[in-house]
C-alpha cells in the first residue's frame, strides 16, 4: 500500500524534528569540548567526548529514518530526493523549513568539529616539539607505545660495507 502525502509528512516532520533536536545537541558538546580544549582540562574532556558520541549516534539514528522514508518512497537519499518527497507531500513548505534548518544546523556542527580539530592537532604538534626538544641529540626516535606513554624506539643501525 503507497502511503499519503499526510502520512508521509508526518513522518519526514518528525524525523527532521529529531535530527535538528540532536544536532543542536551535538553543537553544544561540541562548544564544550572546544572549552576544555582551550582551557587544557583533558580530565573533562573525556565525559563530553562520550556525551558528544552519544549525540552523533542520534544524529545518524535520524539521517537513517530520513534515508529509509526516502528509499520507501523510491528517491534517492540525498538533497535531490528530500526536494522531491518535499514537493509532493509539503505543500505548505513548513518541512522545507525544517529541512533548511537541518542543514543548518548540521554545517554549524561540521564548522565546529573543525575547529576543534585544528585546535587538537595544534595542541598535539606543540606536544611533539616539546618531546623533540627534550631529546634533542639523541640517536633514537620519540614515539608513544602502547598505553600513551612516551618510548625510545631506535632509529636504525649504521652499517658499513666494503666492496
Amino acid at each position: 500500500m503507497p502511503m499519503e502525502p499526510q502520512a508521509c509528512r508526518g513522518q519526514l516532520g518528525t524525523i527532521l524534528a529529531e535530527e535538528e533536536a540532536a544536532l543542536i545537541e551535538l553543537a553544544s558538546f561540541l562548544d564544550r569540548e572546544h572549552a576544555h580544549l582551550s582551557a587544557n582540562e583533558v580530565g573533562a574532556l573525556e565525559s563530553v567526548i562520550r556525551e558528544r558520541q552519544r549525540a552523533i549516534g542520534r544524529v545518524v539514528r535520524a539521517e537513517e529514518q530520513r534515508t529509509g522514508l526516502c528509499r520507501q518512497l523510491g528517491h534517492a537519499a540525498d538533497a535531490g530526493g528530500i526536494a522531491q518527497i518535499l514537493r509532493w507531500c509539503d505543500t505548505g513548505g513548513s518541512l522545507a523549513t525544517a529541512w533548511a534548518r537541518c542543514r543548518a544546523a548540521a554545517a554549524n556542527c561540521r564548522a565546529l568539529n573543525d575547529r576543534n580539530s585544528a585546535l587538537a592537532s595544534a595542541r598535539l604538534r606543540h606536544v611533539q616539539a616539546r618531546l623533540a626538544a627534550l631529546f634533542k641529540g639523541r640517536a633514537e626516535a620519540v614515539g608513544y607505545g602502547p598505553r600513551g606513554a612516551y618510548a625510545m624506539t631506535s632509529v636504525g643501525h649504521a652499517v658499513k660495507v666494503r666492496v
